[in-house]
């Protein structure tokens, strides 16, 4: 069995490894963008804003994924945005501590392995969780062949809230947006305890159902 390992970029010789990733896949394979060396910034070690983790198969780098911490719920008019009947962003704008997903790529010859993506998200839901997020926010194309819009609706449990119909990346695909409250999705895979439950958990389920106890306890008891 492949050895998977995730790490959190903190310093240039990591940056490297991933911003080599981002060419291969969103540059040369994709064409979504054109300067692939400005997506990571030098200072990425000390920033607040934004996590990058990059995933290593048998130490190869296979793929990354970038957190943006309290993202804007103000969707340009430019954007195209249609949201789903019932969809009220102020509401979550007040309910919820949003981290927005994206640049969320595996390089080809690993896109079979789910567990690469698997370990992304694990470390994902590790650094938001504990500080003190609830959602994740993401919007993944609806025609791209190799869009994760199936992994997290299907498998995650991710939510459509709406789409829009341009974004930042060189593509004429519709966006799907898509919503996650961690906890919930947590509450769902602990029932059935499948190997998606044993491989998102791993290492941090006493945070997670930490977490979850102090929700359940507000709710039964509201202040």
């Amino acid at each position: 069995m492949s050895t998977i390992k995730v790490m959190k970029v903190v310093n240039e010789e990591i940056r490297v490894q991933a911003i080599e990733v981002i060419t291969k896949v969103y540059q040369l394979e994709k064409n979504w963008i054109s300067m692939p060396e400005s997506e990571i910034s030098n200072d990425i070690g000390s920033s607040q804003e934004y996590s990058w983790f990059l995933a290593f198969v048998n130490n190869e780098p296979a793929g990354v994924i970038r957190l943006t911490y309290d993202p804007s719920l103000d969707f340009p008019a430019e954007l195209g945005v249609t949201l789903n009947q019932g969809i009220d962003l102020d509401k979550m704008a007040r309910e919820c501590r949003m981290v927005e997903i994206g640049r969320f790529m595996i390089l080809p010859q690993y896109r079979k392995n789910i567990r690469v993506a698997l370990r992304l998200m694990r470390a994902s839901i590790k650094e938001v969780v504990e500080r003190g997020y609830s959602h994740f926010l993401t919007d993944v194309f609806e025609t791209d062949p190799h869009s994760p819009l199936h992994f997290h609706t299907k498998v995650l449990g991710f939510e459509r809230i709406g789409s829009h119909i341009r974004g930042e990346l060189h593509c004429s695909s519709t966006r799907i947006i898509l919503t996650l409250d961690i906890l919930k999705s947590y509450q769902r895979l602990k029932v059935g305890k499948n190997k998606i439950y044993q491989e998102v958990t791993e290492g941090i389920r006493e945070l997670l159902d930490e977490k979850l106890a102090k929700r359940l306890n507000s709710t039964v008891n509201p202040l």
